[in-house]
């Protein structure tokens, strides 16, 4: 069994954080990770994407929310999350898309 399409997306928020500085280093195909953030302020379902230990921005609102239940319930090993385009010369905003993947449980 192979992996199966849950979302695909933007990263929102991309400007702010760290993605500048490791931008050379995003490739299609690069894995990143999803962290809740059980206490951000301005979304309760925030969800982190994370490339290494450099936060690059969030799941955009309203694809977080069923991303973040299975966060809270510790499904943390579920999701394969991978870069599928990079597109520079475009607002930072929409320069990198991201696939979330469900991975097969390994009974």
């Amino acid at each position: 069994m192979k992996n199966r399409h849950f979302a695909h997306f933007q990263i929102a928020g991309f400007t702010y954080w760290e993605g500048a500085v490791i931008f050379n280093e995003l490739k299609i195909g690069t894995k990143l990770s999803l962290v809740q953030e059980i206490d951000n302020k301005f979304d309760a379902y925030a969800v982190a994407i994370y490339y290494k230990d450099y936060k690059l921005g969030f799941v955009p609102r309203g694809e977080n929310q069923e991303i973040n239940k299975f966060l809270e319930q510790g499904y943390t090993d579920m999701f394969e999350v991978v870069i599928n385009r990079v597109t520079p010369d475009v607002d930072p905003e929409g320069q990198i898309g991201v696939v979330v993947f469900l991975k097969p449980n390994k009974r």
